[in-house]
């Protein structure tokens, strides 16, 4: 059992942090305070060929695993730039995965190579206000006409549709009264963003203001049927096989942000001398900090092992859910800590503890719930009943 990290991994980890020494604290907190999408960072890592890592050679990428997605966006998240600078690409590096899996080769073709460049910005299009967790409970409606669908419907929580120019898109084809299974009937596209069409509004939130969250509404869209991945009504199927990436990677940027949060909150400790001693010394400081560390550590080793057992091709449902729910916990801690440890300035926007702290809220609750995380790990891996 080897634990170090291969040559390229460590030419991974090199690479991406010289391109975040190019963008300090004083960039994500100009970005946050405007909501300006950090353009200048995104055309970076394209330029750097990041964008491709897991993406099949051919077609413009790197051909690497998980595992090594999941260092790149643990290096990003862990710099000022938390989950401004990890949403802001994350789409990017999971989302195509069901169009290498089940797309067609016209279609690889089509959309990988422009992926990859950073020439066209994607959003993800699944969850919807009247659904929720609850993803066959979809109304969105993709009904086929000739050579193309008509998408009539809402969409919530969709991140980057103020700058994307396609969606990921999942709706249904077949009303779920007349499908035999619940999660039967539904659709995967991956089309045209058509503003002729569509209308987005963005969300106001509390934090990652720099990267936008939208309400999107279809109106009698038109969908090319070459737009379609796979078959019709195989869609949900199809994206869940992106979904355990997906989780390993939020896993690590929510382990990035959380040790962040914990170098500067123990430098901060070491240098603040209250009562003729660094606050550091006291234990009440000590212990909260040494016990993120440890939590974040674990979290950190279930990740990798949830990324290994993908890149394997082995089931890693319990373990990509595990390592999510453990690490968003540790980030959140983790931030907590480090705003404890800074007192009243760790709520002050200067030294940036807030921001992380708020950033690393969204990994905690998206893209699932810890509770639903809970019942789902309590059923696949102890063999309890269902609860939800």
């Amino acid at each position: 059992m080897d634990f170090a990290l291969t040559p390229i991994q460590e030419e991974i980890r090199a690479g991406v942090s010289q391109i975040m020494r190019g963008f300090p604290d004083s960039y994500w907190l100009e970005h946050d305070e405007s909501g300006e999408f950090p353009v200048e960072f995104t055309t970076a890592m394209a330029e750097g060929g990041w964008l491709g890592i897991a993406m099949p050679e051919q077609y413009g990428g790197s051909g690497l695993g998980v595992a090594d997605a999941a260092i790149l966006m643990h290096t990003v998240a862990k710099s000022g730039g938390a989950m401004s600078a990890a949403s802001a690409i994350h789409i990017n590096i999971f989302g195509p995965n069901p169009i290498v899996v089940f797309g067609n080769e016209e279609q690889r073709q089509r959309w990988l190579p422009p992926l990859i460049r950073g020439e066209t910005r994607t959003c993800f299009g699944v969850t919807e206000p009247t659904a929720g967790l609850d993803t066959s409970s979809i109304q969105t409606r993709a009904v086929r006409d000739g050579d193309q669908y008509i998408v009539n419907g809402q969409k919530i929580w969709t991140s980057t549709a103020q700058e994307a120019d396609k969606i990921l898109l999942l709706a249904r084809t077949t009303p779920r009264e007349q499908c035999e299974r619940p999660f039967d009937g539904i659709s995967l596209f991956f089309t045209n963003l058509d503003r002729e069409f569509v209308q987005i509004r963005e969300i106001q939130k509390m934090g990652r203001h720099a990267v936008d969250s939208n309400e999107v509404f279809f109106d009698n869209m038109p969908v090319p049927v070459e737009d379609r991945i796979g078959e019709e009504g195989k869609g949900f199927q199809y994206l869940l096989h992106g979904l355990n990436p997906e989780r390993v990677l939020v896993a690590s940027e929510a382990i990035g942000i959380g040790e962040e949060a914990l170098s500067r909150a123990a430098s901060y400790a070491r240098d603040r001398v209250v009562f003729g001693r660094p606050i550091g010394q006291n234990q009440g400081i000590q212990h909260p900090l040494a016990e993120s560390w440890a939590e974040l550590q674990a979290a950190w080793l279930m990740t990798m092992r949830a990324a290994w057992l993908y890149d394997q091709d082995l089931p890693c449902g319990p373990e990509a859910n595990g390592a999510k729910y453990l690490a968003a916990e540790a980030g959140k801690r983790a931030c907590e800590r480090a705003m404890i440890t800074h007192g009243g300035l760790g709520y002050a926007k200067e030294l940036h503890i807030e921001r992380l702290y708020r950033e690393v809220l969204i990994n905690w609750i998206a893209p699932v719930s810890p509770h639903l995380i809970l019942s789902n790990i309590a059923e696949k891996a102890l063999g309890l009943p269902k609860s939800y």
